[in-house]
């Protein structure tokens, strides 16, 4: 037996007795926290706050089953750390932890270590395992000088990458890659954008980051981190990622969906989605819900039969010093309120009247009947009186019992609803978009053709009224304060419109209107985002060359980039022919660095039309024979669709816009130049270009 072949079965026996310890010590951990979650009771908020902690770290221990333990650091003096999903304190809390948790400061070498930068390690070993068994060991030494290479744990990262395609999105956090963990670990101040072409990893780096400003930031787990996806297959196809990670405290939407409450229930052209896309809608709503504000008259008010009038100058006054940086609602209810006390005041000064009145020319028997009280120094001790029913004088008392009864009083109420009425942010938008005089004067930038789109495309929704409506809605404010129902965080957080996220992940982002993106900023103040996309990859009507363009006209320059130039998904085979699509598209940007052949080279058929779906048919099923145990899906024309899918009823059969962020083993790629006359024709067959990670075939519909 060669000596590499007891070197490597001494490795694997070695990392597999740290396995079976690791996964001892998380069986341990777990029937702990099982325990005390049967023992908790929560009688008061710290109580609470420990259950919460306790609910978690029994969902971190659960969903480490599977790799627990993936890798192992050997540093220079000799010391050994293991890393892995979850972090494992020793039984001895005092030595080290008996697995380092992949987000701690001091596994980060794990991800950016390199010969010519060691920082401080001897090897890096990356360890692969099947359940609870380990099947593999990958060495690299980091003390020996020499080049430095593009990847981190090739091995390891390869077999990964082999592996078949199942249609759910794992963890790459056994094999992050220096420039992805960069990312991973960026500060979360303000709005990073991540450009990264097909396969970089875009959408596995922003979920890994979001687990690691969790577990390196818990201030955000109180409140809470925005997913926000393209659709709801695609929050589907990640949903196992963050719990995988160790967290559960976030929330997974898409943009129609941030409204709470509110649906899309109709389809739009795409030239009316981009025109209500536009970011100067938002000063145009602003002041219209401005406008809403009540002109200044008089109001007259009943108050114990008596009617008191509070003048014109004084409700100017009022309705000023309400409107002034607050949103409607809020507005009214500082009105009210000012009201309220005004009315007060006007009561009191009307009774103080009435009171000077009646004494008037009484001075004499007044003076007499004061001084006797004072001789018997019991005025009110033998009836109880006080206040206004021994001398007519309001005590404190008295003026706090007089202004909640004018508070209460449904007459009063009834005025000052009529004079500022609440407002439903539905209704407040429809009635502004129907109303060709008011989108004359408040939104003067649109042309006679365009108003008469809005005016004829009203009800029901379509997805570019979701952002007019939630810019109306936090225009408006709440009628009244939300309501905190709910026992875990998500629930709350997705049942609030106006909830403040810690951290909002945005991918696909360049799909996303500056209405949308106006959105995404009302729910995080911090404007702690990261947004993940490919420029190139857009396909939305609002189209955006740049991110400049797409993220200026909301953020202005209070953004950063950063780059993802590696390509780990899909083979050099397939990026070899994205260089021209791309220019026909009018990138700005150089195809992503494939790192890695397939063997398979893309091929071409051609097929009479009547014959097509037949074709593709027999193609696809040839595919799957080649790729057993893997995926295949087929990207066509939208005009093709129904089509496909009726020939090949058990394949997935998607539009190009509608396969961004998936990816299949194989590809067949049907009609590519009737891609390319979509609206975001070439950059349509780009995304279809890049949807496989092993091979790619076209078919074209013969002349």
């Amino acid at each position: 037996m060669s000596e590499a072949i007891v070197r490597q079965a001494d490795a694997l026996a070695d990392e597999q007795h740290a396995v079976d310890l690791a996964y001892g010590r998380r069986d341990e951990l777990l029937m702990e926290v099982k325990q005390g979650l049967v023992d908790a009771v929560p009688r008061n908020a710290v109580e609470a706050a420990r259950l919460t902690i306790l609910r978690r770290r029994q969902a971190d221990l659960r969903h480490a089953e599977t790799g627990l333990v993936f890798g192992r650091l050997d540093a220079a003096n000799g010391s050994t750390r293991h890393l892995g999903r979850v972090g494992l304190p020793s039984p001895d809390d005092d030595s080290e932890p008996l697995v380092l948790d992949w987000r701690a400061p001091a596994a980060r070498p794990f991800y950016t270590a390199t010969p010519l930068d060691s920082q401080g390690q001897r090897r890096r070993r990356h360890i692969r395992t099947n359940g609870r068994e380990v099947v593999g060991v990958d060495d690299e030494p980091l003390d020996a000088g020499g080049e430095s290479g593009d990847l981190v744990g090739e091995g390891a990262l390869f077999a990964a990458l082999s592996a078949r395609r199942t249609g759910r999105m794992g963890t790459a956090v056994a094999t992050l890659q220096r420039e992805q963990d960069d990312i991973v670990r960026a500060a979360p101040d303000g709005l990073l954008v991540v450009q990264g072409g097909p396969g970089t990893g875009k959408t596995v780096v922003a979920l890994h980051r979001v687990a690691y400003l969790l577990f390196s930031h818990p201030s955000l787990a109180s409140q809470g981190v925005l997913v926000l996806g393209p659709s709801r297959r695609f929050l589907d196809y990640i949903a196992q990622v963050l719990p995988a990670l160790g967290e559960t405290a976030v929330v997974g939407a898409t943009c129609e969906t941030l409204v709470p409450g509110v649906a899309v229930e109709r389809d739009e052209s795409r030239e009316l989605a981009k025109l209500k896309g536009r970011s100067l809608w938002q000063s145009s709503l602003t002041a219209y819900v401005r406008s809403l504000a009540p002109v200044p008259t008089a109001l007259d008010f009943l108050v114990d039969g008596e009617t008191h009038t509070l003048p014109a100058h004084r409700i100017r006054r009022a309705v000023e010093g309400a409107v002034s940086g607050r949103d409607l609602h809020a507005a009214r209810r500082w009105f009210v309120e000012n009201v309220h006390d005004l009315l007060t005041d006007a009561v009191i000064e009307r009774h103080e009247e009435l009171l000077d009145g009646v004494e008037d020319g009484f001075e004499d028997l007044l003076a007499r009947v004061d001084a006797g009280l004072a001789k018997s120094d019991n005025r009110g001790t033998l009836t109880g009186a006080m206040g206004s029913d021994v001398d007519g004088t309001l005590t404190d008392d008295d003026i706090e019992r007089l202004h909640t009864r004018i508070a209460g009083d449904r007459d009063i109420t009834g005025v000052l609803d009529g004079f500022w009425p609440l407002y439903d942010p539905r209704q407040t938008l429809q009635s502004f978009l129907a109303d060709d005089a008011l989108l004359h004067e408040f939104a003067p930038w649109l042309d006679e053709h365009e108003r008469a789109m809005i005016t004829n495309a009203l009800t029901p929704l379509a997805p570019s009224d979701i952002p007019l409506l939630d810019a109306v809605a936090e225009l408006l404010g709440p009628t009244e304060a939300a309501s905190e129902q709910g026992e875990f965080l998500v629930d709350r957080a997705a049942a609030q419109r106006d909830w403040a996220y810690g951290h909002v992940v945005v991918d696909e982002a360049q799909e996303l209107s500056a209405m949308q993106w106006q959105m995404v900023a009302r729910r995080v103040p911090s404007r702690s985002i990261t947004a993940v996309g490919d420029i190139d990859q857009a396909e939305a009507p609002h189209r955006h060359r740049t991110w400049e363009g797409s993220l200026t006209p909301v953020f202005g320059e209070r953004w950063r980039r950063g780059d993802l130039t590696i390509c780990f998904r899909t083979p050099r085979e397939v990026i070899a022919l994205t260089g021209p699509v791309l220019a026909r598209a009018g990138s700005h940007n150089e195809p992503p660095r494939a790192v890695r052949d397939s063997g398979f080279e893309p091929w071409e058929v051609t097929s009479a039309d009547p014959e097509l779906a037949d074709t593709v048919a027999g193609l696809v099923e040839a595919m799957r024979v080649r790729w057993q145990s893997g995926s295949v899906g087929v990207v066509a024309p939208r005009s093709r669709i129904a089509v496909l899918r009726e020939a090949v009823p058990d394949a997935v059969v998607l539009a190009a816009v509608e396969a961004k962020g998936l990816e299949w083993d194989a590809a067949l790629v049907v009609d590519p130049d009737g891609i390319t006359a979509e609206p975001r024709g070439w950059n349509g067959l780009y995304v279809a270009l890049t949807r496989c990670t092993q091979e790619l075939g076209q078919v074209r519909p013969a002349d």
